[in-house]
């Protein structure tokens, strides 16, 4: 909270001087569009913004504005947290409610993507591999099955972070079996990726399923996926009501979301999976097409007490999981979010599901000392409404980072202000390439966590969080950059 004491003072002793000036400074001041600002935002006039710069220190820069947002109309109501913390003294710079557990949004990633980074490093990859067993007569006959051994791979097929398009990956298989001098299967193409085995399981609480026109479907289990399944059946409201909803159901997560609007005929396609089910239709499909005949189906098997012998024909490497993770936090890809959540899962409990997921982030953030106290951590995208965590233990997670070897490559993966990712369209103007920093959004939550480095070369951290607010997304994000630009020349 602001010191009043000093400031009050400091303008008192130059009152008169302030008096006599006052024509020329409103002059030098003075531009057509400062009135519609200073009105918007409830800030002091031009003649006090100049003496409160020439007498006041960053940090009381900082305190004013917060203190001003206070009664500001558009966060007036709302419950909002915020903390600018200085990792080399260990000391909060300036604060408030930093202690007040929110909805941090998207800020979840995080803790999401920094628990994959410790867990797995910066180089893991998915593997997806091609196999086949019996044997190839002269004839070029393969008298077997060909697997399709896949491992999770959250980017498989969808060009994201440098991921390989489907038809890519078929085409490199394609390619391998020519190596092997195969020109027909008589078998099945067999599907195995036993992660996946039983994961149906009940959804993250309080999850929004449509934000900003974005329909969020979590992957589900890839057992029997069928690309043309891959629909969601409407239901309508009831038509006499003013408040219309849609309802969809999903025919893999078997459960009921729902929507605000809807256009189309009563089914609503959505992406397909990013499944190595998908992977081994296509597969198959572009094979019998080249001329290699396939006399059996595509076919999964979660489970094999007596694995055949196989030989290796190709393997599909994913990108790194710093290139996931850079594209997860610059673009708040939720799919991938909650992809490296269970991922987490299976690798430290063997059991690739959300719960899994969830235990493993809760217990790595524990055990790395982070402030447990006013957390709720549902689920790895932020999506869900019941998470829950305060912006001194956002603060304080993000300096401990700042120790690891992996920090360079986490910093990196964040939007930049004014340049990349989900900041590009902030800090255009101060903090321009110097806020580097998580976004989270959801209606009538707006969240903002990461670092800034200062004019003198300093690198500080913060989180602003604001839920409930009046008005529109854009009026808060405005007030966010007002409440960080003064802690710009700490």
């Amino acid at each position: 909270m602001v010191n009043f004491r000093r400031y009050i003072s400091s303008v008192a002793v130059l009152a008169s001087g302030l008096f006599l000036a006052q024509s020329t400074v409103s002059t030098v001041l003075y531009s057509p569009g400062y009135d519609n600002q200073r009105s918007s935002l409830n800030l002091p006039s031009p003649i006090t913004s100049m003496v409160e710069k020439t007498i006041l220190s960053p940090k009381e820069l900082v305190d004013i504005n917060v203190n001003t947002m206070m009664t500001d109309p558009v966060l007036k109501n709302a419950t909002w947290g915020f903390v600018v913390y200085d990792p080399k003294t260990k000391k909060v710079i300036s604060s408030y409610n930093e202690n007040t557990p929110l909805v941090p949004a998207s800020t979840t990633k995080l803790l999401t993507t920094e628990t994959a980074m410790n867990l797995l490093g910066e180089n893991y990859r998915w593997n997806t591999q091609l196999e086949y067993s019996g044997s190839v007569d002269e004839n070029g006959v393969l008298n077997g099955n060909l697997y399709i051994i896949g491992s999770g791979d959250p980017s498989l097929g969808t060009n994201k972070a440098g991921a390989w398009a489907y038809r890519d990956i078929v085409s490199d298989f394609i390619s391998g079996l020519s190596r092997e001098g195969i020109k027909k299967v008589n078998g099945d193409i067999i599907i195995q990726t036993a992660l996946f085995k039983g994961n149906i399981s009940k959804l993250p609480e309080n999850v929004v399923w449509l934000e900003s026109n974005n329909y969020y479907l979590p992957a589900g289990t890839t057992r029997e996926i069928n690309p043309a399944n891959e629909k969601l059946i409407v239901k309508k409201g009831n038509s006499l009501s003013a408040d219309k909803k849609f309802f969809y159901v999903s025919p893999y997560n078997k459960q009921m979301v729902y929507a605000d609007k809807y256009e189309g005929d009563g089914i609503l396609t959505t992406k397909l999976p990013d499944a190595p089910a998908f992977l081994a239709n296509s597969f198959r499909t572009t094979l019998v097409k080249s001329g290699i005949a396939v006399t059996g189906k595509v076919t999964p098997k979660m489970t094999d007490a007596n694995p055949e012998s196989r030989k290796l024909v190709s393997a599909y490497k994913s990108p790194t999981l710093s290139d996931i993770i850079f594209y997860t936090n610059q673009h708040s890809d939720n799919g991938l979010a909650e992809a490296l959540l269970k991922t987490v899962g299976f690798q430290s409990l063997g059991d690739q599901t959300t719960e899994s997921g969830r235990k493993v982030v809760t217990e790595h953030l524990k055990n790395e000392g982070f402030d447990m106290i006013g957390l709720n951590y549902i689920d790895g995208s932020g999506l869900s409404r019941s998470n829950n965590v305060t912006p001194i233990a956002q603060a304080k997670f993000l300096t401990s980072l700042m120790e690891e070897k992996y920090y360079k490559t986490y910093l990196t993966s964040l939007p930049v202000g004014g340049q990349s990712g989900t900041l590009k369209r902030m800090f255009n103007g101060l903090g321009n390439g110097q806020v580097f920093a998580k976004t989270g959004t959801l209606n009538k939550v707006k969240t903002l966590a990461g670092y800034m480095k200062t004019n003198s070369g300093k690198t500080l951290v913060f989180s602003l969080m604001v839920n409930n607010y009046s008005g529109s997304v854009d009026m808060v994000k405005k007030r966010m950059e007002k409440i960080l630009e003064p802690a710009l020349d700490l």
